[in-house]
């Protein structure tokens, strides 16, 4: 795994470690399922780097594999792979992301959810997402996507959406849930959608994602190829994404005006000319956002998103927190409200005695010129203190009266004064009462970006305790009553691994199948194995004639389970 010391600290409780021993034979038998069918409509379907890929970072078609192979093989390309359980928040995949670190989720989906599923899964990740990486101009994309998608503001209701979805698909994935609770969790997920009142830039991001890196097609209109990892690992809507029954348009800065549904094959895909588009594409919307523009814009986005965001201010102090006040003259901030906690920073390193636990209510500080027309921020430490003295008067009509006791500056810029025994009014009103202890003057005036997240992002989530891990408890699909199935597989496989067809390897074979035809009726995916064994075995015709009659009266349980199993006999 990547080394430890590489990854910050606040992103470490998210690396989980691979339980290889937790995948089952059936799993080892699903995950080479999907690979098989995969490859041959991947040979014209996919874009050739990913069959290259495959190869390339160190993934078999015969068993699920090794994250810790996959990142040495991946390091050869620049980027590194870790273990994860499920979900994690969309900002810590593109912290990952953007230190050009495949976050690779460990689970193995079930066979009920062979052909698409909407949790994370190692068929996705791995399967989908790694292979594709070998391409350098992908790859570039990838980071450019990462590093931009960090400094987004994601809204409070960008972070109810997330959980819903989180919960719905874990419930999905549960054999235990039952169909009261997935339509309670789906009914949870329409009330936190139906609630978004508007779109933020991280949710903009998110659709950029959503229809280049898991469902983007490349090459021309006519003809295009599938690259997007949610397609690559999805067997059942891969086999249908290309016909012309799903719409392709022109991919342009457009498709962050098209949302999606997670739960439902897309009605349209679209297609980027080559992966040097996406980077363009990336860094164009990059201008359009608040990190980027600051000033009036970027404080309303902030405002608007109730959630943590950092203001700079032109001096290059950060300001971390909830903001819930910032009036404006022309494109001047005259005064910033945060609620807590709320920490401050300069050059992303959060400044002594300024962190959460120092203004874990909030912070609050008029800016801007004096009555008089000076900034503070042109005056000389001696002048600080004289005027530190005196009643200090804003144009906007604060007035702060207190006993100067501090000046903080970082490369020769004036970033805060500290003040005890401190009042802070306008218009008679309260604003700061001394009572509440020490008081920290922001220096600045306008604000040059506005970011999401904190400045110093490990100390505040440290502090605050944001972005915990959620307990996920190692998940394995063996189970009493498949034991025996599995073991049945195992066998299966053991055969298979060692070439030789004798004929104690037929007979028992053969006594797997009486087994299979006796105690487990709905199991499809053994049938198929034992047909590609019996390939060219004249004197099993027979079972292979009955594991047929089989295999077609099962697809009529399921419409998924009947593509599968066609698509499964078209590979033998």
């Amino acid at each position: 795994m990547p080394q430890t010391s590489s990854i910050p600290e606040y992103l470490r409780p998210f690396i989980a470690t691979q339980n290889a021993s937790l995948y089952t034979p059936i799993d080892h038998a699903a995950w080479r399922f999907v690979l098989r069918i995969s490859r041959g409509f991947f040979e014209t379907g996919a874009h050739q780097k990913y069959l290259n890929g495959l190869a390339e970072t160190g993934i078999s078609t015969e068993r699920i594999p090794l994250i810790e192979e996959m990142d040495k093989c991946l390091s050869r390309f620049g980027w590194r792979a870790v273990a994860v359980n499920g979900f994690i928040p969309p900002a810590v995949f593109m912290e990952f992301q953007s230190l050009g670190i495949l976050p690779i989720a460990c689970e193995m989906r079930t066979l009920d959810h062979l052909a698409y599923t909407p949790a994370p899964d190692i068929v996705h990740e791995a399967a989908g997402h790694a292979p594709i990486l070998a391409d350098p101009e992908y790859a570039t994309y990838l980071r450019h996507y990462g590093e931009v998608s960090r400094k987004a503001i994601f809204s409070s209701e960008d972070y109810a959406v997330f959980e819903a979805i989180r919960n719905l698909s874990i419930i999905k994935e549960d054999p235990e849930s039952t169909t009261a609770d997935i339509e309670a969790a789906q009914k949870a997920l329409d009330e936190a959608s139906n609630a978004v009142s508007y779109i933020s830039e991280a949710a903009e991001l998110a659709r950029m994602n959503w229809w280049t890196v898991e469902y983007g097609l490349i090459g021309n209109l006519e003809n295009p190829k599938i690259y997007g990892a949610g397609l690559l690992s999805s067997v059942g809507e891969s086999y249908h994404c290309l016909s012309d029954r799903v719409q392709k348009l022109p991919l342009t800065l457009d498709c962050i005006r098209t949302s999606y549904d997670i739960t439902r094959p897309q009605p349209q895909l679209f297609v980027t000319e080559n992966f040097q588009k996406l980077t363009d594409l990336v860094l164009e919307y990059a201008e359009t956002m608040a990190f980027k523009r600051g000033g009036r814009e970027g404080v309303s986005k902030a405002l608007q998103a109730k959630a943590v965001t950092t203001i700079t201010l032109d001096n290059g102090l950060q300001i971390s927190g909830i903001v819930t006040d910032a009036p404006m003259k022309d494109d001047s901030l005259e005064f910033i409200r945060f609620t807590g906690p709320v920490a401050l920073a300069y050059g992303d390193q959060e400044l002594n005695d300024q962190g959460p636990e120092h203004h874990p209510q909030g912070f609050s500080s008029p800016l801007g010129p004096l009555t008089d027309g000076r900034f503070l921020t042109t005056l000389s430490d001696d002048e600080l203190r004289k005027l530190g003295t005196q009643k200090i008067a804003y144009a906007s009509g604060y007035e702060l009266q207190g006993d100067l006791k501090s000046i903080t500056r970082r490369d020769g810029k004036l970033l805060l004064l500290t003040f005890e025994n401190c009042t802070v009014t306008k218009s008679g009103q309260i604003v700061f009462d001394p009572a509440w202890g020490r008081y920290d003057l922001a220096v600045g005036e306008k604000a040059s970006s506005v970011f999401g997240g904190a400045g110093d992002r490990r100390r505040y989530l440290e502090k605050t305790g944001g972005l915990k891990p959620l307990y996920v408890k190692p998940k394995t699909n063996l189970t009493e009553e498949n034991r025996a199935l599995n073991e049945l597989y195992a066998d299966v496989r053991a055969i298979r691994e060692a070439g030789k067809l004798g004929d104690i390897q037929k007979k028992r074979l053969g006594q797997i199948a009486a087994r299979l035809f006796n105690e487990f009726p709905d199991d499809w995916l053994l049938r198929i194995e034992l047909l590609e064994l019996f390939k060219d075995q004249p004197e099993l015709d027979e079972i292979s004639s009955e594991l047929v009659d089989d295999l077609g009266r099962i697809s009529k349980t399921r419409k998924d389970r009947a593509e599968m199993i066609k698509r499964g006999l078209e590979c033998l």
